[in-house]
Protein backbone atom coordinates (compact mmCIF):
# COMPACT_ATOMS: atom_id res chain seq x y z
CA UNK A 1 0.00 0.00 0.00
CA UNK A 2 1.33 3.50 -0.63
CA UNK A 3 2.67 5.68 2.16
CA UNK A 4 -0.19 8.30 1.74
CA UNK A 5 1.09 10.49 4.65
CA UNK A 6 4.14 10.35 3.34
CA UNK A 7 3.03 11.27 -0.43
CA UNK A 8 0.26 14.31 0.74
CA UNK A 9 3.33 16.33 2.67
CA UNK A 10 4.67 17.00 -0.94
CA UNK A 11 1.80 18.72 -1.71
CA UNK A 12 1.49 22.23 -0.52
CA UNK A 13 -2.63 22.81 -1.31
CA UNK A 14 -2.69 19.82 1.35
CA UNK A 15 -0.10 21.82 3.85
CA UNK A 16 -1.74 24.83 2.99
CA UNK A 17 -5.48 22.96 4.06
CA UNK A 18 -5.13 19.93 6.11
CA UNK A 19 -8.80 19.41 6.06
CA UNK A 20 -9.41 19.23 2.24
CA UNK A 21 -10.76 16.29 0.91
CA UNK A 22 -9.62 17.15 -2.73
CA UNK A 23 -11.86 14.72 -4.71
CA UNK A 24 -12.32 16.62 -8.45
CA UNK A 25 -8.83 14.94 -9.61
CA UNK A 26 -10.32 13.81 -13.19
CA UNK A 27 -10.48 17.84 -13.79
CA UNK A 28 -7.12 18.84 -12.82
CA UNK A 29 -4.43 16.61 -10.02
CA UNK A 30 -2.88 18.81 -7.59
CA UNK A 31 0.89 20.25 -7.82
CA UNK A 32 3.45 18.83 -6.18
CA UNK A 33 6.35 20.59 -4.85
CA UNK A 34 9.05 19.27 -7.11
CA UNK A 35 6.98 20.10 -10.15
CA UNK A 36 6.59 24.09 -8.71
CA UNK A 37 10.21 24.19 -8.02
CA UNK A 38 11.12 23.04 -11.64
CA UNK A 39 9.21 25.40 -13.27
CA UNK A 40 10.18 28.14 -10.69
CA UNK A 41 13.81 26.80 -11.76
CA UNK A 42 13.54 27.91 -15.31
CA UNK A 43 11.91 30.91 -14.91
CA UNK A 44 14.82 31.91 -12.40
CA UNK A 45 17.96 30.57 -13.46
CA UNK A 46 16.98 30.19 -17.74
CA UNK A 47 14.37 31.83 -18.83
CA UNK A 48 15.10 32.17 -22.23
CA UNK A 49 14.06 30.72 -25.47
CA UNK A 50 14.58 27.82 -27.22
CA UNK A 51 16.31 26.11 -30.66
CA UNK A 52 17.06 29.51 -31.57
CA UNK A 53 19.61 31.24 -29.36
CA UNK A 54 23.24 30.59 -30.03
CA UNK A 55 24.50 31.42 -26.47
CA UNK A 56 24.55 29.22 -22.87
CA UNK A 57 21.29 30.18 -21.09
CA UNK A 58 19.62 29.15 -24.96
CA UNK A 59 21.61 25.94 -24.70
CA UNK A 60 21.00 25.05 -21.66
CA UNK A 61 16.80 25.75 -22.00
CA UNK A 62 16.96 24.29 -25.12
CA UNK A 63 18.09 21.02 -23.29
CA UNK A 64 15.80 20.82 -20.14
CA UNK A 65 12.83 21.17 -23.01
CA UNK A 66 13.93 18.73 -24.87
CA UNK A 67 15.03 16.33 -21.76
CA UNK A 68 11.23 16.69 -20.86
CA UNK A 69 9.94 15.28 -24.25
CA UNK A 70 12.43 12.18 -23.63
CA UNK A 71 10.95 11.74 -20.35
CA UNK A 72 7.60 11.37 -21.43
CA UNK A 73 8.69 9.84 -24.50
CA UNK A 74 9.67 6.85 -21.65
CA UNK A 75 7.22 7.65 -19.65
CA UNK A 76 4.35 5.74 -22.77
CA UNK A 77 6.90 3.90 -24.33
CA UNK A 78 7.33 5.95 -27.55
CA UNK A 79 9.93 7.77 -29.60
CA UNK A 80 11.24 10.84 -28.80
CA UNK A 81 10.38 12.34 -31.92
CA UNK A 82 6.68 10.59 -31.70
CA UNK A 83 5.82 13.04 -28.80
CA UNK A 84 4.38 16.71 -30.04
CA UNK A 85 3.89 19.22 -26.66
CA UNK A 86 0.36 20.81 -27.38
CA UNK A 87 -1.35 23.51 -24.99
CA UNK A 88 -3.42 20.06 -23.89
CA UNK A 89 -5.43 17.11 -24.33
CA UNK A 90 -8.21 18.77 -26.47
CA UNK A 91 -5.63 20.74 -28.03
CA UNK A 92 -3.82 17.75 -29.63
CA UNK A 93 -7.01 15.92 -30.20
CA UNK A 94 -8.17 18.62 -32.34
CA UNK A 95 -4.45 18.72 -34.14
CA UNK A 96 -4.83 14.94 -35.35
CA UNK A 97 -8.98 15.95 -36.42
CA UNK A 98 -7.69 19.18 -38.21
CA UNK A 99 -4.91 18.15 -40.02
CA UNK A 100 -5.07 14.09 -40.82
CA UNK A 101 -8.82 13.78 -40.49
CA UNK A 102 -9.87 16.86 -42.57
CA UNK A 103 -6.52 16.23 -45.50
CA UNK A 104 -7.28 12.08 -45.41
CA UNK A 105 -11.55 11.89 -45.43
CA UNK A 106 -13.77 12.17 -48.09
CA UNK A 107 -17.86 11.43 -48.78
CA UNK A 108 -18.21 7.91 -48.16
CA UNK A 109 -15.68 7.18 -45.48
CA UNK A 110 -16.93 6.94 -41.99
CA UNK A 111 -15.75 7.92 -38.54
CA UNK A 112 -16.68 5.86 -35.40
CA UNK A 113 -16.44 7.31 -31.75
CA UNK A 114 -19.03 7.14 -28.60
CA UNK A 115 -21.08 8.92 -26.18
CA UNK A 116 -18.71 8.37 -23.26
CA UNK A 117 -16.14 10.52 -25.28
CA UNK A 118 -15.34 14.30 -24.02
CA UNK A 119 -16.03 16.87 -25.98
CA UNK A 120 -12.68 17.09 -27.35
CA UNK A 121 -12.97 13.99 -28.73
CA UNK A 122 -16.44 13.95 -30.78
CA UNK A 123 -16.84 17.25 -31.60
CA UNK A 124 -13.44 18.13 -33.84
CA UNK A 125 -14.57 14.47 -35.65
CA UNK A 126 -18.31 15.88 -35.89
CA UNK A 127 -16.57 18.80 -37.60
CA UNK A 128 -14.28 17.55 -39.50
CA UNK A 129 -17.30 15.07 -41.03
CA UNK A 130 -19.49 18.30 -41.42
CA UNK A 131 -16.19 19.72 -43.64
CA UNK A 132 -15.10 16.27 -45.79
CA UNK A 133 -18.78 14.32 -46.22
CA UNK A 134 -17.53 11.71 -44.50
CA UNK A 135 -20.19 9.73 -42.07
CA UNK A 136 -20.14 9.69 -38.30
CA UNK A 137 -20.98 6.79 -36.38
CA UNK A 138 -21.31 5.37 -32.78
CA UNK A 139 -21.10 2.73 -31.15
CA UNK A 140 -24.27 1.43 -29.16
CA UNK A 141 -23.45 1.70 -25.39
CA UNK A 142 -24.15 -1.79 -23.85
CA UNK A 143 -26.90 -1.13 -20.29
CA UNK A 144 -24.24 -0.46 -18.03
CA UNK A 145 -22.96 2.43 -20.54
CA UNK A 146 -20.02 0.14 -22.04
CA UNK A 147 -18.02 -0.21 -24.91
CA UNK A 148 -17.72 -4.00 -25.99
CA UNK A 149 -15.86 -5.03 -28.43
CA UNK A 150 -19.26 -6.72 -29.90
CA UNK A 151 -20.86 -3.84 -30.35
CA UNK A 152 -17.88 -1.98 -32.07
CA UNK A 153 -17.97 -4.85 -34.59
CA UNK A 154 -21.14 -3.70 -35.43
CA UNK A 155 -20.46 -0.90 -36.99
CA UNK A 156 -17.30 -1.33 -38.04
CA UNK A 157 -17.09 -1.65 -42.19
CA UNK A 158 -14.17 -1.25 -44.55
CA UNK A 159 -15.51 2.32 -45.50
CA UNK A 160 -13.86 2.81 -41.24
CA UNK A 161 -11.15 5.30 -41.75
CA UNK A 162 -10.72 6.51 -37.89
CA UNK A 163 -11.94 5.31 -34.42
CA UNK A 164 -11.56 8.33 -32.03
CA UNK A 165 -12.62 6.43 -28.33
CA UNK A 166 -11.30 7.52 -24.94
CA UNK A 167 -9.20 4.95 -23.08
CA UNK A 168 -10.95 5.65 -19.33
CA UNK A 169 -14.46 7.81 -19.40
CA UNK A 170 -14.28 11.02 -17.56
CA UNK A 171 -17.34 10.69 -16.48
CA UNK A 172 -18.34 6.45 -16.16
CA UNK A 173 -14.43 5.72 -15.17
CA UNK A 174 -14.94 2.35 -17.30
CA UNK A 175 -12.16 0.93 -18.76
CA UNK A 176 -12.30 1.17 -23.23
CA UNK A 177 -11.13 -2.96 -23.95
CA UNK A 178 -8.66 -1.05 -26.19
CA UNK A 179 -6.22 -3.77 -27.92
CA UNK A 180 -8.89 -5.80 -29.35
CA UNK A 181 -10.72 -2.81 -30.47
CA UNK A 182 -7.54 -1.23 -31.85
CA UNK A 183 -6.37 -4.73 -33.52
CA UNK A 184 -10.08 -4.96 -35.02
CA UNK A 185 -9.60 -1.40 -36.44
CA UNK A 186 -6.32 -1.99 -38.19
CA UNK A 187 -7.99 -5.14 -39.78
CA UNK A 188 -10.08 -2.88 -42.07
CA UNK A 189 -6.88 -0.41 -42.75
CA UNK A 190 -8.37 2.13 -40.05
CA UNK A 191 -6.56 4.11 -37.75
CA UNK A 192 -7.11 4.76 -33.72
CA UNK A 193 -7.11 8.00 -32.15
CA UNK A 194 -7.10 7.73 -28.13
CA UNK A 195 -7.96 9.80 -25.59
CA UNK A 196 -6.00 9.11 -22.55
CA UNK A 197 -6.38 12.06 -20.10
CA UNK A 198 -8.41 9.43 -17.87
CA UNK A 199 -5.89 6.83 -17.98
CA UNK A 200 -2.57 7.79 -18.39
CA UNK A 201 -1.59 9.90 -15.04
CA UNK A 202 -3.71 6.28 -13.58
CA UNK A 203 -2.81 3.53 -14.93
CA UNK A 204 0.36 2.28 -17.01
CA UNK A 205 -0.05 3.33 -20.56
CA UNK A 206 2.29 1.61 -23.20
CA UNK A 207 1.32 3.31 -26.66
CA UNK A 208 3.74 0.59 -28.72
CA UNK A 209 1.92 -2.68 -26.87
CA UNK A 210 -1.12 -0.52 -27.59
CA UNK A 211 -0.53 0.06 -30.95
CA UNK A 212 -2.31 3.24 -30.84
CA UNK A 213 -1.98 5.29 -33.72
CA UNK A 214 -2.58 8.43 -32.03
CA UNK A 215 -2.61 9.25 -28.09
CA UNK A 216 -3.76 12.64 -26.25
CA UNK A 217 -3.47 13.21 -22.55
CA UNK A 218 -3.36 16.24 -20.69
CA UNK A 219 -0.39 17.41 -18.03
CA UNK A 220 -2.61 19.33 -15.17
CA UNK A 221 -4.57 16.22 -14.67
CA UNK A 222 -0.64 14.26 -14.13
CA UNK A 223 0.33 16.52 -11.22
CA UNK A 224 1.88 18.81 -14.04
CA UNK A 225 1.09 22.30 -14.84
CA UNK A 226 -1.36 23.84 -16.79
CA UNK A 227 -1.15 24.81 -20.27
CA UNK A 228 0.48 21.58 -21.35
CA UNK A 229 -0.43 18.65 -23.20
CA UNK A 230 0.86 15.45 -25.55
CA UNK A 231 0.06 14.25 -28.33
CA UNK A 232 2.18 10.82 -29.58
CA UNK A 233 1.28 10.07 -32.79
CA UNK A 234 3.08 6.95 -35.00
CA UNK A 235 6.16 8.59 -36.63
CA UNK A 236 5.05 7.74 -40.31
CA UNK A 237 1.68 9.44 -39.74
CA UNK A 238 3.12 12.29 -38.32
CA UNK A 239 5.52 12.69 -41.13
CA UNK A 240 2.18 13.15 -43.45
CA UNK A 241 0.45 15.59 -41.52
CA UNK A 242 0.42 19.18 -42.45
CA UNK A 243 0.63 21.76 -39.85
CA UNK A 244 -2.25 23.81 -38.54
CA UNK A 245 -0.89 26.64 -37.53
CA UNK A 246 2.39 28.35 -39.38
CA UNK A 247 5.37 30.49 -38.27
CA UNK A 248 8.40 30.60 -35.99
CA UNK A 249 10.49 27.60 -35.45
CA UNK A 250 8.83 25.30 -37.65
CA UNK A 251 9.61 26.19 -40.42
CA UNK A 252 12.16 24.86 -43.15
CA UNK A 253 12.58 27.31 -46.17
CA UNK A 254 10.54 30.09 -46.55
CA UNK A 255 10.16 31.83 -50.40
CA UNK A 256 7.80 34.07 -51.34
CA UNK A 257 5.69 31.03 -53.36
CA UNK A 258 6.73 28.15 -50.99
CA UNK A 259 7.19 26.58 -48.00
CA UNK A 260 8.54 24.13 -46.25
CA UNK A 261 8.16 22.39 -42.76
CA UNK A 262 10.39 20.76 -39.90
CA UNK A 263 10.46 17.25 -39.47
CA UNK A 264 7.64 16.27 -36.47
CA UNK A 265 7.88 17.05 -33.74
CA UNK A 266 8.94 20.35 -34.84
CA UNK A 267 6.25 21.27 -37.15
CA UNK A 268 3.65 21.10 -34.82
CA UNK A 269 4.95 23.50 -32.30
CA UNK A 270 4.71 26.48 -33.96
CA UNK A 271 6.04 29.67 -31.93
CA UNK A 272 8.07 29.56 -28.67
CA UNK A 273 6.44 26.51 -26.99
CA UNK A 274 5.38 26.27 -23.78
CA UNK A 275 8.83 25.25 -22.12
CA UNK A 276 8.38 26.22 -18.35
CA UNK A 277 5.38 24.25 -18.07
CA UNK A 278 7.06 21.26 -20.45
CA UNK A 279 9.73 21.17 -17.97
CA UNK A 280 7.07 20.98 -15.27
CA UNK A 281 5.38 17.94 -16.98
CA UNK A 282 9.22 16.04 -17.70
CA UNK A 283 9.08 16.38 -13.32
CA UNK A 284 6.09 15.48 -13.12
CA UNK A 285 6.33 11.85 -14.64
CA UNK A 286 9.36 11.21 -12.92
CA UNK A 287 7.66 12.01 -9.78
CA UNK A 288 4.43 9.64 -10.69
CA UNK A 289 6.79 7.16 -12.07
CA UNK A 290 8.49 6.82 -8.91
CA UNK A 291 5.23 5.98 -6.74
CA UNK A 292 4.16 3.87 -9.57
CA UNK A 293 0.84 3.77 -12.07
CA UNK A 294 0.23 -0.01 -10.94
CA UNK A 295 0.28 0.86 -7.35
CA UNK A 296 -1.57 4.27 -7.79
CA UNK A 297 -4.59 1.99 -9.69
CA UNK A 298 -5.19 -0.33 -7.30
CA UNK A 299 -5.09 2.13 -4.62
CA UNK A 300 -7.80 4.56 -6.38
CA UNK A 301 -9.93 1.68 -6.84
CA UNK A 302 -9.30 0.11 -3.36
CA UNK A 303 -10.88 4.44 -2.21
CA UNK A 304 -13.75 4.15 -4.89
CA UNK A 305 -14.83 0.79 -3.60
CA UNK A 306 -14.98 2.00 -0.09
CA UNK A 307 -16.87 5.34 -1.35
CA UNK A 308 -19.42 3.40 -3.27
CA UNK A 309 -19.38 1.06 -0.12
CA UNK A 310 -20.37 3.85 1.76
CA UNK A 311 -23.35 5.00 -0.62
CA UNK A 312 -25.13 2.59 -0.98
CA UNK A 313 -26.12 2.41 2.59
CA UNK A 314 -27.56 6.35 1.91
CA UNK A 315 -31.33 6.40 0.54
CA UNK A 316 -32.13 7.59 -2.99
CA UNK A 317 -28.84 7.51 -4.40
CA UNK A 318 -28.50 6.43 -7.81
CA UNK A 319 -24.65 5.51 -8.78
CA UNK A 320 -24.59 5.27 -12.10
CA UNK A 321 -20.91 3.10 -12.97
CA UNK A 322 -20.81 0.92 -9.60
CA UNK A 323 -18.34 -1.47 -11.64
CA UNK A 324 -15.95 1.02 -13.14
CA UNK A 325 -12.70 -0.47 -12.70
CA UNK A 326 -10.98 2.96 -11.77
CA UNK A 327 -11.48 6.12 -9.23
CA UNK A 328 -14.30 7.57 -10.54
CA UNK A 329 -17.64 8.27 -9.01
CA UNK A 330 -20.29 9.58 -10.68
CA UNK A 331 -23.65 9.87 -8.76
CA UNK A 332 -27.28 11.65 -7.87
CA UNK A 333 -29.94 12.20 -4.93
CA UNK A 334 -33.15 11.49 -6.50
CA UNK A 335 -34.59 14.44 -7.07
CA UNK A 336 -31.99 16.64 -6.59
CA UNK A 337 -30.28 19.16 -9.14
CA UNK A 338 -26.34 17.85 -8.78
CA UNK A 339 -25.60 21.59 -8.90
CA UNK A 340 -27.89 22.09 -5.85
CA UNK A 341 -26.72 18.95 -4.05
CA UNK A 342 -22.89 19.89 -4.40
CA UNK A 343 -23.28 23.32 -2.58
CA UNK A 344 -23.12 21.14 0.50
CA UNK A 345 -19.71 19.62 0.16
CA UNK A 346 -17.94 23.00 0.10
CA UNK A 347 -19.09 23.80 3.62
CA UNK A 348 -17.23 20.41 4.49
CA UNK A 349 -14.27 21.43 2.53
CA UNK A 350 -14.89 18.08 0.22
CA UNK A 351 -14.41 19.39 -3.55
CA UNK A 352 -16.48 17.40 -5.94
CA UNK A 353 -17.37 18.73 -9.67
CA UNK A 354 -21.10 18.66 -10.77
CA UNK A 355 -22.48 19.15 -14.17
CA UNK A 356 -22.17 17.60 -17.35
CA UNK A 357 -18.44 17.63 -17.27
CA UNK A 358 -17.91 18.14 -20.79
CA UNK A 359 -19.34 15.07 -21.89
CA UNK A 360 -23.48 15.76 -22.59
CA UNK A 361 -23.58 12.51 -24.77
CA UNK A 362 -23.06 10.34 -21.62
CA UNK A 363 -25.52 11.94 -19.43
CA UNK A 364 -27.89 13.07 -22.25
CA UNK A 365 -27.55 8.84 -22.18
CA UNK A 366 -28.09 8.70 -18.66
CA UNK A 367 -31.22 10.70 -18.80
CA UNK A 368 -30.36 13.34 -16.70
CA UNK A 369 -28.83 16.68 -16.77
CA UNK A 370 -25.56 15.86 -15.12
CA UNK A 371 -24.11 14.28 -12.56
CA UNK A 372 -22.03 14.63 -9.36
CA UNK A 373 -18.56 13.46 -9.67
CA UNK A 374 -15.97 12.40 -7.05
CA UNK A 375 -12.42 10.98 -8.35
CA UNK A 376 -10.00 9.94 -6.83
CA UNK A 377 -5.87 10.15 -6.60
CA UNK A 378 -2.56 8.68 -4.79
CA UNK A 379 -2.90 11.29 -1.78
CA UNK A 380 -6.67 10.71 -1.05
CA UNK A 381 -7.17 9.06 2.16
CA UNK A 382 -9.94 7.24 3.68
CA UNK A 383 -11.01 10.33 5.75
CA UNK A 384 -11.32 11.57 2.84
CA UNK A 385 -13.78 9.00 2.07
CA UNK A 386 -15.40 9.28 5.14
CA UNK A 387 -15.95 12.74 4.56
CA UNK A 388 -17.48 12.49 0.87
CA UNK A 389 -19.77 9.88 2.06
CA UNK A 390 -20.93 12.17 5.40
CA UNK A 391 -21.54 15.01 2.72
CA UNK A 392 -23.43 12.90 0.33
CA UNK A 393 -25.48 12.05 3.82
CA UNK A 394 -25.98 15.42 4.68
CA UNK A 395 -26.92 16.47 0.97
CA UNK A 396 -29.66 13.73 0.66
CA UNK A 397 -30.93 14.52 4.43
CA UNK A 398 -31.29 18.59 3.46
CA UNK A 399 -33.13 18.48 0.38
CA UNK A 400 -35.37 15.38 1.05
CA UNK A 401 -36.44 17.55 4.15
CA UNK A 402 -37.94 20.39 1.84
Amino acid sequence: MLNVEKLRKDFPVLNENPKLAYLDNAASTLKPQCVIEAVDEYYAKLGVNVHRGVYKLSYLATDAYEEARGKVADFIHADFEEVVFTRGASSALNLVASSYGINNLKPGDEVITTELEHHSNCMPWLHACNVTGATLKYIPLNEEGRITVEAFQSVLTEHTKIVAITYVSNVMGYITPIEEIISLAHQVGAIVVLDGAQAVPHMPVDVKKLDCDFLAFSGHKLCGPTGIGVLYGKAKLLAIMQPTEFGGDMADDVNCYTMTYKDAPYRFETGTPIIASAIGLGKAVEYVSGIGLSEIAKYEYFLKQKAVEGLKQIPNVIVYNETAETGIISFNIKGVHPHDAASVFDNNDVCIRAGHHCAQLITKWLKTVGTVRASFYFYNTLEDVEKFVQSVKEAQEFFGSL
